[in-house]
């Protein structure tokens, strides 16, 4: 049995020579015809992607930038409008107090100018006063010596 074993196994091993020659001509074919150009091209494809994802990463870092330049140009303009409002603010201020002290210096003139025209008045009524009254008292004085002396000679004759 074993002379028939390896004469079956030599005319299997014999009849897959042909077999396996055609398996390795195929592998050696596919290999240059195929997996070859495949792999260059998906090579390709690879690097294409690559670059594609840098150039569109390098595209969002410059989008990236561009919105921080954006915003910074952004806050320096409210910054400068901030403080155009403040100077403005600050020059109505300003001029709103200056027009205050203005008002009120009038005011205090005008009342000092009241007041001394009132002082002035009040003096002239008080020098009026001690003529009329002194004019009054005389005239009281005379009418009440008039009045004794009419009443002494009726007071006399009785």
């Amino acid at each position: 049995m074993d002379a028939a074993l390896q004469k079956a196994l030599g005319e299997l091993l014999l009849a897959a020579v042909p077999t396996m020659v055609m398996f390795t001509i195929l592998y050696l074919a596919y290999r240059v015809l195929v997996h070859k150009p495949l792999m260059q091209v998906l090579a390709e494809r690879h690097s294409k992607t690559e670059g594609a994802v840098a150039k569109a990463q390098a595209d969002v870092a410059a989008a990236e930038a561009k919105t921080a330049e954006y915003e910074a140009r952004l806050r320096e303009a409210r910054l400068a409008i901030f403080k155009s409002q403040e100077a403005r603010r600050k020059q109505l201020l300003d001029a709103r107090s200056a027009a205050i002290a203005e008002a009120r210096a009038r005011a205090e003139a005008q009342v000092k100018t009241a007041r001394a025209e009132l002082d002035k008045e009040f003096a002239t009524a008080k020098i009026t006063l001690q003529a009329q009254a002194e004019t009054l008292a005389n005239e009281i004085i005379s009418s009440v010596l008039k009045m004794a002396g009419q009443q002494a000679p009726a007071a006399g004759a009785q």
